[in-house]
This record gives C-alpha cells, sequence and structure tokens, in this order.
C-alpha cells in the first residue's frame, strides 16, 4: 500500500509543468500532428481522453473541410486538444519559377514516368489557402494552436490569445527560438533534426538548421521564459524522462503515434515503422521539394542526386507517379515519413502506448528518488 502511494505522489511531481497547468492537461506527452492527410480523429481524442494532448495536421486540408473534421473533433472529446497548420514562407522558392524551369524539371523525371506509361502532369497550379484555413480554425476556437514554418500573424494571434487558445510555435535553430520568444506565444517547441516528416526552419535554409534535439534544448532551455516542449527522435519513457529532467515542459512525439492502429497512415506504413529490425531514415528533397525525413527507400536512392522543383511543386509534379507505384504495388518507392526513433517500436495500440509512456516515466522518477 506505501509503495502505491508513493508512486501516485511521484508521478504527480514529474506531470505538473506548465504545459500540464498551461494547456490543462494530466500529463506533459503531446501526440505530434501530422502533415498529408495521417492525423486521424480517434487517435488525436484517445490521446487526449488518457490526459495528453492529442493534435491534428490541418495543412493539406481545405478550409471547409478543416470546420468539418473540427466539429468531429469537438464532438468526440471533451479534453484540451491541438489543432496544427503551417505558415507561408516569405521566401518561398515557389514564387519564383516559370514555365521553362517546369518543363525542365518534367524532363528530369520523365523517364520514371515512361516506365510505368503514366502521364507526366502539366504545370500545376498553386493556390494559397493558409489564411481561409487560419479563419476557419479561428472559428473553432480550439484550445491549443500549433504552427511550424513560423509564426503566425499579429492579428491572429491576439484573436486567439482573445478567446482563450494557448499557442505553439516551432523553433529548429535557437534563432528561432529568440524571435518566438519576443511574441505572445506560449510555447517554443524545439524540435530537433531526428523529427520525422518535413524540417520547419524558417529564418534558415533546413539544411542549415540541422540541431539534434539534446542539442537544441540545451541551447535553448535558460535563454528563453516560455516553456519549452521537445520534440523528435522521442518515442519511448525514458527518452521522454531525459528532456523532462533536463526542464522541458513537455516532450512531443510524432513516430511512435503515426505507428498505432489509430493513426491515418496506411498499413504498408505502419508495418515498416513496426519492423523487428527498425528502419533507416534519411533527410531528402526528392519527394515534395523541402528537406523531410523518410524512411530511405529505391526512389530516394534512385534520384537522390537529380534537381528538383520547390514545395509544393515536387509533390504535384510527382502525385500521379506515387499514386501509380502505389497501385501497383511498388510500395518500396513511395514515400513513408518518419522521425529517427530512440528504440524499436513495438506498440499498435494508442492507448497502451500512452499507458506505457506514463508508466515508464513514473518508474524513472520513483527510481531516481
Amino acid at each position: 500500500m506505501g509503495n502505491g502511494k508513493l508512486l501516485i505522489k511521484f508521478s504527480l511531481m514529474w506531470n505538473n509543468t506548465e504545459a500540464t497547468r498551461l494547456l490543462k492537461i494530466k500529463y506533459p506527452i503531446i501526440q505530434g500532428p501530422f502533415g498529408g492527410r495521417f492525423s486521424s480523429v480517434k487517435l488525436l481524442s484517445t490521446v487526449s481522453n488518457l490526459g495528453g494532448l492529442g493534435s491534428f495536421g490541418f495543412n493539406s486540408f481545405a478550409p471547409e473541410e478543416v470546420v468539418e473534421v473540427g466539429q468531429q473533433i469537438k464532438a468526440s472529446t471533451q479534453q484540451p486538444y491541438n489543432l496544427n497548420l503551417w505558415v507561408p514562407l516569405e521566401n518561398d522558392p515557389i514564387h519564383h519559377f516559370n514555365e521553362q524551369q517546369y518543363e525542365n524539371w518534367k524532363n528530369t523525371y520523365l523517364s520514371f514516368f515512361q516506365e510505368l506509361g503514366v502521364a507526366i502532369p502539366a504545370t500545376p497550379k498553386v493556390t494559397a489557402k493558409f489564411d481561409a484555413q487560419l479563419e476557419s480554425i479561428l472559428k473553432l476556437a480550439p484550445p491549443v494552436v500549433s504552427f511550424i514554418f513560423g509564426i503566425p500573424p499579429l492579428e491572429a494571434i491576439k484573436e486567439f490569445k482573445r478567446m482563450g487558445t494557448k499557442i505553439i510555435a516551432a523553433a529548429t535553430t535557437i534563432e528561432e527560438a529568440l524571435l518566438i520568444e519576443e511574441t505572445e506565444v506560449d510555447f517554443i517547441l524545439a524540435t530537433g533534426k531526428e523529427a520525422g516528416g518535413h524540417r520547419p526552419s524558417f529564418l534558415k535554409t533546413a539544411e542549415s538548421s540541422l540541431t539534434t534535439t539534446y542539442e537544441l534544448v540545451t541551447e535553448i532551455i535558460g535563454k528563453v521564459s516560455k516553456p519549452v516542449i521537445a520534440a523528435g527522435g522521442i518515442s519511448n519513457g525514458q527518452n521522454a524522462w531525459k528532456y523532462l529532467k533536463m526542464g522541458v515542459s513537455a516532450v512531443q512525439i510524432g513516430t511512435a503515434f503515426l505507428a498505432t492502429n489509430e493513426s491515418g497512415a496506411t498499413e504498408h506504413h505502419k508495418s515498416q515503422l513496426l519492423s523487428k529490425d527498425s528502419y533507416q531514415t534519411e533527410l531528402s528533397k526528392v519527394f515534395t521539394g523541402r528537406l523531410a525525413r523518410t524512411i530511405a527507400n529505391a526512389f530516394s536512392h534512385q534520384a537522390k542526386n537529380l534537381p528538383h522543383a520547390p514545395y509544393p511543386i515536387q509533390s504535384q509534379l510527382l502525385s500521379q507517379l506515387m499514386k501509380k507505384y502505389r497501385e501497383s504495388g511498388l510500395v518500396n518507392k513511395i514515400p513513408l515519413w518518419a522521425g529517427k526513433p530512440s528504440s524499436v517500436l513495438t506498440e499498435h495500440s494508442a492507448a497502451t502506448l500512452f499507458k506505457k509512456l506514463v508508466d515508464d516515466i513514473t518508474r524513472l522518477e520513483s527510481n531516481m528518488n
């Protein structure tokens, strides 16, 4: 009986942080939001209902879809949750390309299309949707919002603050963290190079902003007054506990949750993430035109040294090719986003994963004391 009380006492210590107080969650564990269509209402609600912060990434969603899914989320949980958007980069090369450049990119990848008899797309039209997406998020008035690739507009920050929504912004360097520190954003997400998906750098190029999570957290902690969240390469309780001991307010875990039954990833994607031999990742621009961490595969190897179009032109250029690879069972050529894991992933259930994280962190703190 005494040991049980002791365990409860210790658990109340590690989960008593600025993040748990400000976000009104029980445990400082955030399920990372996923770009594309890999987020799910089921995953978000599972994590939030267990006392963490479930998240949903809306980057690829139309504004009306944002409202629809947002209403589904509200119906699925009474607990706090996080909605995520990508801030458009001001100097994005997408604004500076012409028809001739696109013809050159098409010719570069033409042989891949010809090999499978796929028609190569005409010049895609890029439509700005961030402002409309942001408007939809504001209408939903969520408990928490998060942003990558920069800081949201000042007017949006003011409106979120007015409605009581907490704001998280991602930093990949100390310079980005110090810039966020000057705003009314509530949390700085320190996202190291081990993190899966796109590198959300916004002051310098992604290639010159590749700091490990440990180095980044060490650099930021003590230099900012805002609470810091650690993200990148965190997939088990031991690794999460390491960062909590360093003084972060919460940890964000993406890939381990992406591998669970509740995520929107394909079964093949999940099977690769849960491989008993683990998997190898690499940083590549091949699939989207922006530096992103994926599982290394045949296509990324073949196209490694080829020139690429800027985001999102590159992903639109390759979209029909990737669809054909998928339909033809050539799954070793499609992008499988993944972080660099701190351990072999084993949990198929989001609830089991979350409970194991809590139990392991509680045990580690108990052993320390």
